[in-house]
C-alpha cells in the first residue's frame, strides 16, 4: 500500500503568513505541518510516499529530503494544469500509484492519534474506498455526506444545506477502481474535479465505500485560528518524556507544567513559563511571561512582554510592554513599544489579509 499526500495549493486564507512560506511549512509545536503527516503515515507501516506540490516549489523538497529520516521513500509530484481540485490530483499521481491500493491524506490535517486502524479497516472490509468522518459545527465547508440506514449514499461538496453534521476529513483510502470515477466525472460548478463527485459517482456504480468516525482529534487548519488550535492540540498531546531543558534558566525564573527549552536558549531571571509551552534553540527571553499554548521558534528575542496562545516563527524580535494573546508572528518580524520611539502612536506595515488589534 502507498500513500499520497497533499501539499500544493496557495492558502490565501492564511496570508500574508503564506505569502512566504508554504502552508505546510508552518510550524506547529516547532515542528513543520507537513511532518505530522508523514509520521503517521510511517507509523501506520506505509513506506512509500508521494508527494503533491506546487509547479517550482523547492523548499518542501529541501525539508522533507528523501523519507530516510522517517524510514520511507518520499516521491514528488509536480502539479500540472494548475489547481483542478482534489480528484485531479489523484490522476496527476497515477503513474506513480499504479494498481496498488493507497492512503490519501490531505497535508494540511492536523490528526491526533494513530490512522493504524483506520488503515486496518480498509484492508479488513475489503472496501472500495474508506472515508473519515467527523462532526462538525460548521459541515458547509466541507465535503458531506449523506448517510442512510448506516450507509453512505451521497457525497456533496460544500453544500448549503448539509444533509448531515458530518463532514468528510483529510483521509481516504481507496483501491485503485477509484480511477475509473476520477476519469468519468466531469468538473463541477467552480471549474474542479470534486473528489465528493468521486464518492458519489462510486455509490451509484456499485462500489462498496465506508466510512470510519472520528472523534475529538481531526483538525483542518484553513484559517488562522485553526492553525492555533492545531498548534494547541499538539502541544497538549506532547509527552512529559519530550519537554527537556537544554538551554540555561536563571534562578529567578519558573517553569510550570510541560516546558521544552533548546539548545543556547537563555531564560532569564524575571521569567515566568506555564506549559504546555516549546521554546527553540538559541532564544533570549527576559523579564516576560510566556503562557499556555505557545511554541517559540529558534533565534527569538522576547523582552518585558506577555505573551500566550501564539505561534512565533523564527528569529522575531518582541520587546512591547504589553500582552500578546491568540497571534501568529511570522519570521523576522518585529514587535516594538511605540513608547520607545517618536512621535508617539502605533506604526504599522501590515500585508493583505492581516489582522491587527490595537
Amino acid at each position: 500500500m502507498k500513500a499520497l499526500i497533499t501539499a500544493g495549493g496557495r492558502a490565501t486564507r492564511l496570508r500574508p503568513i503564506t505569502w512566504t512560506i508554504n502552508k505546510h511549512l508552518i510550524p506547529l509545536a516547532n515542528k513543520p505541518m507537513l511532518f505530522y503527516a508523514i509520521e503517521k503515515i510511517a507509523e501506520a507501516g506505509i513506506t512509500e510516499i508521494g508527494i503533491n506540490l506546487n509547479p517550482g516549489e523547492e523548499e518542501i523538497q529541501k525539508a522533507c529530503g528523501d523519507g530516510s529520516r522517517w524510514n520511507v521513500k518520499i516521491t514528488y509530484i509536480e502539479q500540472t494544469g494548475g489547481p483542478k481540485g482534489l480528484a485531479h490530483i489523484l490522476k496527476v499521481a497515477q503513474p506513480f500509484l499504479g494498481d496498488d491500493s493507497f492512503l490519501f491524506y490531505l497535508g494540511d490535517n492536523i490528526i491526533l492519534g494513530s490512522i493504524r486502524n483506520f488503515v486496518r479497516k480498509f484492508r479488513d472490509d475489503k472496501v472500495n474506498g474508506l472515508l473519515a468522518l467527523a462532526k462538525v459545527k460548521d459541515p458547509s465547508r466541507f465535503g458531506v455526506p449523506e448517510l442512510r440506514d448506516g450507509k453512505i449514499v451521497r457525497v456533496e461538496e460544500k453544500p448549503s444545506v448539509p444533509k448531515s453534521e458530518y463532514a468528510v476529513t483529510g483521509i481516504y483510502c481507496y483501491d485503485s477502481n477509484v480511477f475509473k470515477a476520477v476519469d468519468a466525472i466531469a468538473p463541477s460548478a467552480r471549474g474542479e474535479y470534486e473528489i465528493s463527485d468521486v464518492h458519489t459517482w462510486l455509490i451509484e456504480h456499485g462500489y462498496a465505500i465506508g466510512y470510519q468516525e472520528i472523534t475529538g482529534w481531526w483538525k483542518d487548519t484553513g484559517k488562522p485560528e485553526d492553525l492555533l488550535e492545531g498548534n494547541q492540540l499538539l502541544l497538549s498531546e506532547m509527552k512529559s518524556e519530550d519537554m527537556t531543558v537544554e538551554g540555561t534558566v536563571a534562578e529567578g525564573a519558573t517553569l510550570h507544567g510541560k516546558v521544552k527549552i533548546g539548545k543556547g536558549t537563555e531564560i532569564g531571571e524575571r521569567v515566568l513559563i506555564r506549559g504546555p509551552v516549546v521554546i527553540g534553540e538559541n532564544c533570549v527571553i527576559r523579564n516576560s511571561y510566556i503562557g499556555p499554548y505557545t511554541s517559540i521558534g529558534d533565534g527569538v528575542e522576547i523582552y518585558n512582554t506577555e505573551i500566550e496562545h501564539s505561534v512565533v516563527f523564527n528569529q522575531v524580535d518582541i520587546n512591547c510592554s504589553k500582552r500578546i494573546v491568540d497571534s501568529m508572528i511570522g519570521e523576522n518580524a518585529s514587535v516594538l513599544s511605540a513608547h520607545e520611539t517618536l512621535p508617539m502612536g502605533h506604526k504599522l506595515i501590515v500585508g493583505d489579509n492581516s489582522m491587527v488589534e490595537l
